[in-house]
């Protein structure tokens, strides 16, 4: 791909990054802050089996647009488009916090995710906007680091506005970050090239891409949990996200300006890096969502103490996204740094399925750690190979294609290792009121249970390894003065 960088100075640039970082910020704190206040909201609005849907709302709205917005940021340009996500993002955060009862705020919250999808995929594709792929890595670990802060300080902050001040600060907190990411950024993205590029917006293809993505995620989220898998709303969920995809892959190969053009699903290193990364990161995210519930029913830990079980995997997962990050700036073939984080991941969690039922904490965390450092090794490298082999007036649509089949990944992975969980009787069990600590029994069925989804986790890992076997790679493109052309 030609650099096109936008010849900024050192000042500006990182102006337009730390804005950036902090819009990026607001997307990933509204994933993990909420979760602690649910009781509390729940007590206050009613409406209590709607609950679920303060996350599910969000979640699924983000997920659907985030190719539409890639594509219109290369279409009108990454400021308008990046100040539309910001705004549709506060509105939503306003509509939560003066929702009257539970249904507005799922109305709220979905709003919330339509801007939030847009923030996620924007973020990185200003970064590379701005930052040639050699030097990109070491960014993009920075991206890994907002994430982990998130994660950790989320519900911490969430837990204390709910218990000590009141709920809706939860959502009031994100119009000042906002404003201060804008006011970050505005005078700094002035000297980006405005991009006005004629072809309409493909609203067909989005409109079916969003469709069948929500079609997906309910089927996924509601089967086996709310209703059989072989009940009629499953199936025809199921049967909407079929058709869905058929006829937009159909549309994609008829429209030469489809919403994800042919060309980047045909370039070889977007197809296997989303491809991979699609199993790396469902596998990942899994750990974060059953190691507490493991160390719980297998450990007999307590819900507070369960939680912080995953700092080790947090601290390995920030740690090895800046060292791939700042490795890509002085080894040249960053495929074996690809294969070498893969293999790590793939190893630690297969140990963690070998060991699970008779491995001592600290073992574990270490385990953890590990999975987390190879893994995070993944998350800058994978973004820079994709964008580094597209030409610039796709960046935008190829880092959100990347972005989007990451967060699908991990709604089926996680699904995945649901149904064993469920299959398995433990969910039963522990609705039944079983506990390891009385019932001998219960420990053995919960090691056997957490044993199956640790290796299910460790084949995710390992489908994604295989694939990176076939990833070509590019040299990656330093600092170049801009082409007249690529100003467009």
């Amino acid at each position: 791909m030609p650099d096109g960088s936008p010849a900024l100075g050192e000042r500006e640039r990182l102006s337009i990054i730390f804005g950036a970082l902090t819009v990026l910020m607001l997307a990933a704190l509204d994933q993990t802050i909420v979760s602690p206040a649910l009781p509390t909201i729940g007590a206050a609005l009613g409406d209590v089996e709607y609950l679920s849907w303060v996350v599910s709302a969000y979640f699924l709205t983000s997920t659907a647009v985030t190719p539409l917005y890639g594509k219109l940021a290369d279409l009108r340009g990454r400021r308008p488009t990046l100040y539309a996500a910001v705004g549709i993002f506060s509105l939503g955060s306003v509509l939560c916090a003066v929702a009257p009862n539970m249904t507005l705020l799922v109305v709220g919250r979905a709003v919330q995710g339509l801007g939030g999808g847009g923030l996620i995929s924007l973020v990185q594709t200003v970064i590379g906007d701005v930052v040639p792929p050699r030097e990109r890595g070491r960014f993009m670990g920075w991206i890994s680091l907002v994430w982990a802060t998130a994660s950790v300080s989320g519900p911490v902050i969430g837990g204390v506005f709910a218990q000590h001040l009141h709920w809706s600060l939860i959502f009031w907190i994100n119009l000042p970050v906002a404003a201060v990411a804008v006011a970050m950024i505005h005078r700094a993205m002035r000297h980006l090239p405005d991009v006005h590029r004629p072809q309409r917006l493909d609203w067909y293809g989005a409109v079916l891409i969003v469709g069948g993505t929500v079609a997906l995620m309910l089927a996924l989220t509601w089967g086996g949990a709310r209703m059989p898998w072989s009940s009629p709303t499953i199936l025809a969920l199921a049967a909407v996200f079929a058709l869905s995809f058929g006829l937009f892959v159909v549309h994609m190969i008829r429209v030469e300006d489809a919403l994800i053009p042919l060309s980047v699903f045909r370039n070889p290193v977007v197809a296997v890096t989303t491809s991979a990364m699609f199993f790396v990161m469902g596998s990942w995210l899994a750990l974060t969502v059953w190691v507490p519930i493991w160390l719980e029913q297998a450990h007999g830990f307590g819900a507070a103490n369960a939680g912080f079980g995953l700092i080790a995997l947090t601290l390995g997962t920030v740690t090895g996204a800046n060292f791939g990050g700042r490795a890509l700036m002085r080894v040249p073939h960053y495929k074996r740094l690809v294969l070498a984080g893969s293999a790590v991941g793939v190893l630690a969690d297969a140990a963690l399925a070998a060991g699970s039922p008779v491995l001592p904490f600290w073992a574990a965390e270490a385990l953890l750690g590990i999975a987390g450092f190879g893994t995070g090794m993944l998350f800058p490298l994978s973004t820079v190979a994709v964008q580094n082999a597209v030409e610039r007036r796709d960046l935008g649509v190829a880092t959100a294609t990347h972005a989007f089949f990451r967060s699908l990944g991990t709604v089926v992975v996680v699904a995945a290792l649901g149904a064993i969980f469920l299959s398995s009787g433990l969910g039963a069990a522990i609705e039944g009121g079983a506990h390891l600590r009385t019932d001998p029994a219960h420990a053995v069925l919960a090691a056997e249970t957490f044993r199956a989804i640790f290796a299910a986790a460790a084949f995710g890992q390992l489908i994604g390894l295989v694939i990176f076997l076939f990833l070509e790679e590019r040299p990656l493109v330093g600092r170049a003065a801009p082409k007249p052309d690529e100003a467009a």
